[in-house]
């Protein structure tokens, strides 16, 4: 490979990145909250898999210093019906973005968390058993767009992490969060 290919490559590579980290100015714990808004598929690629560009370096030849945390995401405000576990269409046009993604990393080996999250308009127990509903529901449309069912691990929380904790009966607080699972020892 020659030296102007090889500077030209990093360069890019170091443009993504920087890019990447850019992007984000929320805390890594915070999810991102896409709201209403289709995503764009190479953001989140970044966002789920941020070692992709750190794993490009060290293949050109470079070392990594490090890479921004893996991002996680609120998919959308007020998806869901009291009750329900029905996916609406604008959660099933977000999650097209998201299978398109999950389908390159087929057999990676890295986990990806969907988190089902319910308001506070049932028992602890209904909405326990609401927010998994919610989560195998998203991983069930997932594989269906040629995900890789075992990279998903949906857990249902119930109602006791609300987006808006001054109103627990709050629609956003109705949602599915993805995310990478933590990875073991770390």
């Amino acid at each position: 490979m020659n030296a102007s290919f090889r500077l030209a490559t990093v360069s890019a590579l170091l443009a993504v990145a920087l890019a990447a980290n850019a992007q984000t100015t929320a805390p890594a714990e915070a999810p991102v909250d896409m709201g209403q808004t289709v995503p764009d598929a190479k953001a989140i690629a970044e966002g789920l898999f941020p070692e992709d560009a750190c794993e490009q370096l060290k293949a050109a030849g470079f070392k990594c210093m490090g890479f921004r945390p893996a991002v996680r995401y609120s998919l959308p405000a007020n998806s869901f019906a009291v009750g329900s576990a029905v996916l609406p269409d604008v959660l099933k046009r977000q999650l097209e973005v998201f299978a398109e993604v999950l389908k390159t990393r087929r057999g990676s080996g890295k986990v990806v968390r969907i988190e089902g999250h319910a308001d506070a308009s049932g028992t602890a127990q209904a909405n326990l058993t609401l927010s998994q509903r919610r989560a195998e529901a998203v991983k069930e449309f997932l594989v269906e767009l040629g995900a890789d069912s075992t990279m998903l691990a949906p857990v249902g929380v119930g109602s006791n992490q609300p987006k808006n904790s001054r109103d627990p009966f709050a629609a956003e607080n109705r949602r599915v969060e993805i995310g990478r699972a933590a990875s073991p020892g770390g």
